[in-house]
């Protein structure tokens, strides 16, 4: 058991909604617009970062609630000892978020520690045809769940090349001196961002080659750093880009620069060249995947996933061997659908709410 007693409280459409008496598989049902995936994105939001939409702060609160919301959970630990995670905004303050551990206000990071969340929505379909931003805001969510640690030296990665790029664009020249200490620190964050994310692409490749077989495409993964990935190579070749750089009024080496090379096995054919179906496929394979992967490597941190309007896009094989394959898991699962026929196979094991106009009924 992960989490239970999850209360929204003027969340997107929902005014005030308690989801309690969770399961392993818990399903959330109601027709299009009824506000499934704004549950799910209430829970995504016990992670750091933006959520599984990445809406904005001000997108989040209900129409009147004048600019505030809040979102809390109680998690259940392993060791018995239940933990009260909430987030959210206050009214008079509506761009900053909120976070508290135990009643405690925390930096949204600390999340991490507690609770591992991964995430499958429809509007990740696109992933392979994307920007490679998007694939590496999907790689980092991955990583975040294995080492808790990424997303603070993701932040101070961000942070350092906003300062940097601010620096290359200003009229003056900068101070070689500033320019030398910010680079040390893109140069530091960087080097533990791509190392974890090149383990963590090494890992998942491995995992996925050694699954046994599967109805779902088995992709390939392989990372491509966007510059060296070691501290003392990469700050020599920021200092050596910085006219470059300058020029460009960016900085154009480093991790924000990386890129996951994904092949469909077996064909050798670029996943943006696949089929939509064969992507979709692919993507859930990888998912599972790193579901597999987080088994070995969570360490005690209850695990989440999310996965929004899955089971209806699979045929009955595909469902099967999915519900089959989370129930082999030990990680509470969320999904949702318009009907709950996709769901027959795992109906009487799952803790199932009909949802309606932001209201919550327990079936």
């Amino acid at each position: 058991m992960a989490l239970d007693r999850i209360l929204l409280s003027r969340f997107r459409n929902h005014r005030e909604t308690a989801v309690e008496g969770t399961a392993q598989f818990n399903l959330l049902v109601g027709e299009n617009g009824a506000g499934k995936t704004n549950v799910l994105e209430a829970i995504s939001l016990m992670a750091p970062g933006r959520g599984l939409r990445r809406a904005g702060l001000a997108d989040m609160p209900a129409q009147g609630s004048e600019g505030g919301f809040a979102v809390s959970a109680l998690l259940m630990t392993p060791d018995g000892e239940p933990v009260r995670l909430g987030t959210g905004v206050a009214a008079e303050r509506p761009g900053r978020r909120l976070v508290q551990i135990n009643g405690a206000e925390a930096p949204a990071v600390r999340l991490a520690e507690w609770l591992s969340i991964g995430w499958l929505t429809p509007a990740m379909d696109r992933l392979f045809v994307e920007g490679a931003g998007a694939r590496r805001r999907f790689l980092d969510r991955l990583v975040l769940a294995v080492r808790p640690d990424h997303a603070g030296h993701a932040t101070r990665l961000e942070n350092a090349l906003r300062e940097r790029n601010r620096l290359l664009s200003d009229d003056m020249p900068p101070d070689p001196r500033w320019l030398d200490a910010i680079e040390l620190q893109i140069a530091e964050a960087g080097a533990a961002v791509a190392s974890a994310r090149a383990d963590l692409v090494a890992q998942l490749d491995t995992t996925l080659a050694a699954l046994p077989d599967s109805p779902f495409a088995r992709p390939s993964l392989a990372y491509q750093p966007g510059g060296p990935i070691e501290a003392e190579p990469l700050a020599r070749a920021l200092r050596e880009g910085r006219a470059r750089d300058r020029a460009a009024q960016r900085t154009l080496t480093g991790p924000h620069r990386d890129e996951v090379v994904v092949t469909m096995a077996g064909k050798g054919q670029a996943a943006a060249e696949c089929s939509t179906g064969e992507q979709k496929a692919m993507l859930i394979a990888i998912t599972l995947a790193h579901s597999q992967l987080l088994e070995d490597n969570s360490g005690s941190r209850p695990r989440l996933l999310l996965l929004d309007e899955v089971a209806a896009h699979l045929d009955p094989v595909r469902r099967e061997a999915l519900f089959d394959r989370l129930r082999a898991g030990s990680a509470q699962v969320w999904l949702t659908g318009t009907e709950l026929a996709p769901f027959d196979a795992i109906a009487e094991e799952a803790a199932i709410w009909e949802v309606r106009a932001g209201a919550v009924q327990r079936r």
